[in-house]
């Protein structure tokens, strides 16, 4: 027996207290450590990516600034430090269970969260009060680091600042170097300034290879037919709690439901099933998604649909524009989920 919700029909509330307390590992990511991170041998960056990171965590919490304000200020920086250090790779070759791991091996208070959460949080809380919040704690992790428009980028570089000015020690993934953050998406040359702040904030490690979720592994699985989602999901889903919706009115649905409440949107969700999946052709909508395919993926929530393939979910304008990365990575992970829902033929 299946027990079945509809996404489409949930509307949660999040509370501030709630958003703070969400600053931590998914489950995904729950109890991984540079131990359990598998480098592929052909690729050392990887290996050197966890020298390098096992290395920044023994200065989490020790005693001195970051070192940011005395090069803003014109100070000597003893140790030469940064603030942070920033994982630069393409998708899938580990950068968020090597984020996790250090969250999970330095000292607290900390906070984990991917780069939208915190956004998300600052408009929440208030740019001060997020400050205020954050200063105390030791680290911050920000996990899929990406500058979409020109707020974010003067936000994001002020609240950076800031912290490591109060001495927290940051750190970061995303598939762009921190001063090529927000090319093909604005006029990054006039934020020029608030970029270089960025970039000068993080030791870049680079982490080359290919998406482990297709490494060796077979092709994403062909969209069901409507007439086999049911006996596909008593098959996979038995005994669980799965949402089942139409993805056209899920998507409209998600225009009402503020991204930073689609982790508890997802809350006790087992499995999802959704019907006809079309093509996205709205920039905004796409964008919506991409946070929820994110969460999906935190939460390994497993997926059966019918309808259009996942590499057809964004339109080709969509998969070469600004916005390429975000794409690319919502397409990998909703695709490595697509596989998880089929593991096993219908009874």
């Amino acid at each position: 027996m299946v027990q079945i919700e509809q996404l489409s029909a949930r509307t949660p509330s999040v509370s501030v207290d709630e958003l703070l307390k969400g600053f931590y590992p998914s489950p995904r990511f729950g109890e991984v450590s540079f131990t359990s991170y598998r480098p592929d041998p052909s690729q050392p960056s990887q290996a050197g990516a966890v020298t390098a990171l096992e290395s920044f965590a023994t200065g989490v919490g020790a005693n001195g600034s970051s070192g940011l304000f005395q090069k803003l200020f014109g100070k000597k920086d003893k140790d030469n430090s940064r603030a942070g250090i920033y994982l630069d790779g393409g998708f899938g070759v580990g950068k968020t269970h090597l984020l996790a791991s250090l969250w999970h091996a330095a000292p607290g208070p900390k906070a984990f969260g991917t780069f939208v959460e915190y956004t998300n949080l600052v408009g929440a809380l208030s740019f001060r009060k997020t400050v205020e919040a954050l200063s105390s704690y030791k680290l911050v992790c920000i996990d899929e680091f990406e500058l979409d428009d020109p707020g974010d980028t003067v936000l994001m570089s002020r609240l950076m600042r800031e912290l490591a000015d109060a001495g927290v020690k940051l750190a970061a993934t995303s598939n762009t170097l921190p001063g090529s953050l927000g090319d093909g998406r604005f006029a990054a040359v006039d934020f020029q300034r608030e970029i270089q702040v960025l970039a000068d904030q993080f030791d870049v490690v680079r982490i080359d290879g290919e998406d482990f979720r297709h490494r060796g592994l077979p092709a994403a699985p062909a969209p069901l037919k409507n007439a086999d989602l049911t006996h596909h999901m008593q098959a996979e889903f038995h005994g669980k709690t799965v949402a089942r919706d139409d993805f056209k009115t899920l998507i409209n649905h998600l225009a009402g439901v503020h991204p930073s409440r689609y982790r508890q949107l997802l809350a006790g969700i087992e499995g999802v099933v959704w019907r006809d999946v079309e093509t996205i052709t709205e920039q905004a909508v796409a964008l919506r998604f991409v946070v929820l395919a994110d969460r999906l993926y935190d939460k390994d929530v497993p997926i059966l649909a019918s309808g259009v393939p996942f590499d057809q979910l964004f339109t080709e304008e969509m998969m070469t524009g600004g916005y390429t990365k975000k794409y690319f990575r919502a397409v990998s992970r909703l695709t490595a989920l697509a596989r998880e829902g089929q593991n096993h033929e219908p009874s």
